[in-house]
C-alpha cells in the first residue's frame, strides 16, 4: 500500500529517496513527502498527488542533507491533501516519522495528548499521533522515546523515525507491516519493499515483528522489544530490476498479461519431474498428515480468494478432503471450528495482506497447520506459515492482478495433485491426464493470448457501458468473479458476477434489452446447463458474448459473438478463459482513459483492515 524509503549515508539523501519512492509508485498513493536532516533542521516537503507534483517543491540548494525519510500515502484517515500527508513533524519540530499501517487507538492517544500535553494537530491523520507521543518521550535517546510510544500504541505499523538532534541515526519499528533495511557501502537504507532499494543494493536484512532498527552510514542494528541484539542472516537479492519495466509495453497490466505464459512455466518448472510426478519444494506433508486432516479453509482476498474458489473444487475432487474458502476479512469474526487436524491455506499476492495474515494468526493459535501460496520470498506469511509453495510469477507491477492470479490456479492444481496422489484418493489414470493437461498450459496461455484482436473489438463496441453481467458454473464461477474484478478495477463499470443457476432467483430482473453478458461456457459437464442460460438471457434481447472452447458450434450458434479459448480439459479451461477477459478489461480501460495499471482509490498490498 503505502511506501516508506530511508536513506543515511555521505551522500545526498534527496536523489535516492525520490528514486525509491518513484519505484514504489505501483502501490497505489495520493501523496508523497520528504524530510531531511540538514545541519540539525528537519526541511519537510510534501504535497498530494504524484511525486512530480512533490518534486517541482523541492530546491537543490535546500535539500543537500545525507540524511532523510520519504512516504507516498494512500489515505485512510483523513482526506488527500498536503496537510495528511507524511511525514508528519512533531509539534516542537524535532522529530518526523514516516508511518505504513493503522494506529487503532489514536483517538484515545490524541484526546491524551491534547488535554495533558496542550498539543495543536495539524492533520487529520492516525499517523500524526506516533510523531507527538514520540515528542513527548523524547530526552536526548530516540529509541527509548520510539520504545515509549509503541508500547501506547495498539494496531499495524512500520515506522521510520529521525531527529534533528541526532544526525547519525534512522530508527524504525515494525509490527505487522512490512519494513526491510538496505545495506550499502559507507551508507545504509530503510524501505518497504524492494524495489526501492533495488537501484542502490541488492543485500537486506528483513526486519521481523515487535523489531526494532537502529541504522547508521556504517551499521544496521537489529533488536527485539527487549533490546537484545538479534543476529540476523542478510538476504541477497536476485531478481533484475529491469523485469519492473515496461519492456516496449504501454502499460505493466498489458506486459504482465503476456508474461503468464512464462510464469506459469516457471511455477510449473521443477515440480513435475521425468516421470510425470508432481514433486513441491517447501511442502512437507505426509500421508499420515493428510490423512489426518479432516478440514481445510482457503483464506484470501480479492483475487485470490477466487483462485481459492477454484482451490476449493480441485481439492475435493482430487483429495477428498472437505474445504470451506473464506475472505480472510470475515474469517476470524465468525469463531470458525479450527483445531490440530486443520489445514489453513492462505493465498496472498504480496504475503502482507492484513486481513489474510491476522487469519493466519488466529489459526495458528488454533492449532492448525498453515500452508501459503505466496509470490514473495520471505513476506510475513511465507515466514509465518508451517510450509510454503511460492508462485515463482515474477514482480507484479500493475494494481490489478493477472500473472499472479494464473500462478496461484497453477499451484493450487498442483497441490491437489500432490495431496490427492499422495493420500490415493485420485486414480493414476486421472493423475496422469491432468499432469499432462498442466504441462501443455504455457503453449495453450500463448495461444489463448491470440484472442487480443477479436476482444479489442468487442472493448470498442462496449466500452460505453455502465452494467455488464459475467455468468458461468462450476469452476466458471470463479473465472467470472475474477474477470468481473478485473473490469471494476480498472475501468471503474459497475460490473456483476453471477453463478449462473442463481440467475432465476432474482438478477433476471436486470435484463433489458441489449444488456451485455459474457457467458462462460467452458465446462463439458455443465454444457446443457449453459445452452439453456443462454437461451433464457436471449429470450430477454440480452446481448450474449459466449466464452468457450474451439470447435464448440452450439455456443457459436445460440451466441451474438464468441470469444475461442484452445481446447482442454475442463479443469484448467478456467485458467485459459480469463486471458480473453483480462484483456478485454484492458482495452475497455484504455478507451475509457482510466489510469489503468494505478486505478484509484486501490493498493497493490492491502496492509491496514
Amino acid at each position: 500500500m503505502c511506501g516508506i524509503v530511508g536513506y543515511i549515508g555521505n551522500e545526498n539523501a534527496k536523489e535516492m529517496i525520490i528514486t525509491g519512492l518513484k519505484s514504489l509508485e505501483y502501490r497505489g498513493y495520493d501523496s508523497a513527502g520528504i524530510v531531511l536532516n540538514r545541519g540539525g533542521k528537519l526541511l519537510m516537503r510534501k504535497e498530494s498527488g504524484v511525486i512530480a507534483n512533490l518534486e517541482k517543491r523541492i530546491t537543490k540548494k535546500d535539500f543537500d542533507g545525507n540524511l532523510g525519510i520519504g512516504h507516498t500515502r494512500w489515505a485512510t484517515h483523513g482526506a488527500p491533501v498536503r496537510e495528511n500527508a507524511h511525514p508528519h513533524l512533531s509539534c516542537d519540530g524535532r522529530i518526523a516519522i514516516v508511518h505504513n499501517g493503522i494506529i487503532e487507538n489514536y483517538m484515545e492517544l490524541k484526546e491524551w495528548l491534547i488535554k495533558k500535553h496542550g498539543i495543536a494537530f495539524k492533520s487529520d491523520t492516525d499517523s500524526e499521533v506516533i510523531a507527538q507521543l514520540i515528542c513527548v518521550y523524547y530526552k536526548n535517546d530516540l529509541v527509548a522515546a520510539v520504545r515509549k510510544a509503541i508500547a501506547k500504541m495498539r494496531g499495524a505499523y512500520a515506522v521510520g523515525v529521525i531527529s534533528s538532534d541526532d544526525i547519525d541515526h534512522i530508527v524504525a519499528v515494525r509490527k505487522d507491516a512490512p519494513l526491510i533495511a538496505g545495506i550499502g557501502e559507507g551508507c545504509n537504507y530503510l524501505a518497504s519493499d524492494i524495489p526501492a532499494l533495488l537501484k542502490y543494493t541488492r543485500d537486506i536484512y528483513l526486519i521481523e515483528n515487535d523489531e526494532i532498527v537502529v541504522i547508521s552510514k556504517e551499521d544496521i542494528k537489529i533488536f527485539d522489544d527487549d533490546m537484545t541484539r538479534v543476529k540476523r542472516e542478510k538476504m541477497h537479492v536476485t531478481w533484475d530490476a529491469a523485469a519492473a519495466e515496461k519492456g516496449g509495453y504501454e502499460h505493466f497490466m498489458k506486459k504482465e498479461i503476456y508474461e503468464q505464459p512464462e510464469a506459469v512455466n516457471q511455477t510449473l518448472e521443477g515440480r513435475i519431474n521425468a516421470k510425470n510426478e508432481v514433486k513441491l519444494d517447501g511442502i512437507k506433508l505426509t500421508k499420515k498428515e493428510l490423512d489426518a486432516i479432516d478440514r481445510i479453509y482457503i483464506i484470501a482476498c480479492g483475487t485470490a480468494y477466487h483462485a481459492g474458489l477454484q482451490g476449493k473444487t480441485l481439492i475435493e475432487n482430487f483429495a477428498r478432503i472437505p474445504t470451506e474458502v473464506d475472505l480472510a476479512s470475515e474469517f476470524r469474526y465468525r469463531a470458525p471450528i479450527i483445531d490440530k487436524n486443520t489445514l489453513f491455506i492462505c493465498i496472498s499476492q504480496s504475503g502482507e495482506t492484513s486481513d489474510t495474515l491476522e487469519a493466519l494468526r488466529e489459526a495458528k493459535r488454533k492449532g492448525a497447520r498453515v500452508l501459503s501460496v505466496c509470490n514473495v520470498m520471505g513476506s510475513s506469511v511465507a515466514r509465518e506459515s508451517d510450509d510454503v509453495l511460492y508462485t515463482w510469477a515474477g514482480p507484479e507491477i500493475a494494481v490489478a492482478s493477472t500473472k499472479a492470479y494464473t500462478t496461484q490456479l497453477v499451484c493450487l492444481f498442483l497441490l491437489s495433485l500432490y495431496m490427492g496422489k499422495t493420500k490415493g484418493t485420485l486414480p493414476a489414470k486421472e493423475y496422469g491426464r491432468i499432469v499432462g493437461e498442466l504441462k501443455k498450459l504455457p503453449a495453450k496461455m500463448s495461444e489463448a493470448l491470440g484472442t487480443e484482436e477479436h476482444v479489442a473489438k468487442l472493448a470498442k463496441k462496449f466500452f460505453v457501458r455502465e452494467q455488464i453481467f459475467y455468468i458461468g458454473r462450476g469452476s466458471d464461477v470463479g473465472t467470472s468473479y475474477e474477470a468481473s474484478l478485473k473490469l471494476k478495477e480498472i475501468s471503474y463499470i459497475n460490473s456483476f458476477a453471477i453463478a449462473a443457476g442463481e440467475l432465476k432467483h432474482g438478477p433476471i430482473a436486470l435484463i433489458n434489452r441489449g444488456t451485455l453478458f459474457i457467458v462462460f461456457a467452458t465446462q463439458d459437464y455443465l454444457y446443457e446447463k449453459m445452452l439453456s442460460n443462454i437461451q433464457e438471457i436471449k429470450a430477454r434481447h440480452a446481448y450474449v458474448v459466449g466464452i468457450a472452447k474451439k470447435g464448440n458450434k452450439r455456443v457459436k450458434k445460440i451466441s451474438d459473438d464468441v470469444v475461442m479459448i484452445p481446447q482442454c480439459a475442463d479443469e484448467v479451461a478456467s485458467i485459459l478463459a480469463i486471458v480473453p477477459m483480462q484483456l478485454f478489461a484492458y482495452h475497455i480501460a484504455k478507451l475509457r482513459k482510466r489510469d489503468i495499471d494505478k486505478p484509484r482509490n486501490l493498493a497493490k498490498s492491502v496492509t491496514v483492515e
